[in-house]
């Protein structure tokens, strides 16, 4: 038997109308043996386009598959969202290993940037797939007629910050009998959450928030907490004294903070270094007995302003009734992802 030179096949989610599952930017890479990660809809309409998929991937031909979710509901097996989505099946990414590797390095250097993929043609196969990178700071590879209309799109999706802002831009030049279709997807570093406490709340919030595409930071001056072992899900342990290391680690417009340390005997040192910052979520536990005591202490010593206080989301969570560890780890992950959502 001949050996598998099949490699894998990227999907990516380029246009809807109507109500689909999955939106534009929404990618999936698919293997000989199926789907490998991510997702352009789940159920019927990801078992359309893995075969499709599949197929480009024996063929080493690109190409677009439409697929119309108005099926009725006689018929169980097919989707019946009732809209139209169109995806764009890369049969060779590997081939721009090299712009993949340019936004894993902007991304690692915490710097957003746009995905420009160039399809030449608009049929089922033979499409040619091009890929740059583009950050405020480099400019890709691109003719300058086309440069020079593409930049005042990404420059707008930049200044967005809105990782839903994908767009489709149509360049016609003279000379050319068709239009060239581009494609800008923006790229933006995860949001930072800094959870302030490595005990049991800690833990299983790091757990979810990885889950939710945080990119999660641990600060605790226990070591026998604040290890790999214990915060598996942690990208970043800080082992310091809690007052010093919130004092000095960066807070931005995308950063999250949850304070939940040991018997709440630092909330107020980590706290204070948070009031008048540009982030964009403080959070902090505590029964509303507590929260009273501090917010009238925070006042009384100057430290905060009323409005600033106001800002701070304390007793912290959505109102689920919590109980365990878990349920107070979840009510939090849920209020992190509506103040995220609510911003985009």
């Amino acid at each position: 038997m001949a050996p598998d030179t099949s490699v894998p096949v990227l999907a990516t989610v380029t246009g809807t109308i109507g109500s689909t599952p999955q939106k534009p930017g929404s990618s999936a890479l698919f293997g000989r043996d199926g789907l490998i990660t991510g997702t352009v809809g789940g159920g019927v309409v990801e078992g359309k386009v893995q075969e499709f998929a599949q197929k480009c991937g024996r063929t080493k031909e690109s190409g677009f598959f439409q697929y119309q979710l108005n099926k009725g509901v006689s018929e169980p097996e097919e989707a019946i969202c009732g809209g139209r989505i169109t995806i764009l099946v890369d049969a060779d990414p590997l081939s721009h290993l090299s712009v993949f590797k340019e936004i894993k390095k902007s991304v690692s250097n915490r710097e957003p940037g746009v995905l420009i993929t160039r399809a030449t043609g608009t049929g089922a196969t033979g499409v040619l797939i091009d890929r740059y990178w583009m950050t405020r700071e480099n400019k890709p590879d691109i003719p300058a007629l086309y440069l020079k209309k593409i930049e005042a799109e990404v420059i707008g999706i930049l200044s967005s910050s809105n990782a839903d802002d994908y767009r489709q831009v149509e360049i016609s030049l003279p000379g050319e009998d068709a239009p060239v279709t581009f494609f800008l997807e923006p790229v933006f570093p995860s949001p930072r959450l800094i959870i302030v406490g490595a005990g049991h709340i800690g833990k299983a919030l790091s757990h979810f928030a990885r889950m939710l595409d945080f990119e999660v930071i641990v600060i605790d001056d226990r070591r026998e907490f604040a290890n790999p072992d214990n915060l598996p899900d942690a990208d970043h342990i800080i082992v310091k004294n809690i007052g010093e290391a919130m004092g000095v680690i960066e807070k931005t417009a995308d950063t999250y903070i949850v304070i939940v340390t040991r018997g709440h005997k630092d909330d107020g040192v980590a706290l204070k270094p948070c009031i008048g910052s540009d982030v964009a979520y403080v959070g902090m536990i505590g029964s509303k007995g507590k929260v009273a005591k501090m917010h009238s202490e925070f006042i009384r010593q100057g430290w905060a302003t009323e409005e600033q206080w106001n800002r701070i989301y304390t007793p912290i969570g959505l109102d689920i009734k919590s109980k365990t560890v878990e349920e107070i780890a979840v009510s939090i992950a849920a209020q992190l992802v509506l103040v995220r959502n609510r911003s985009n």
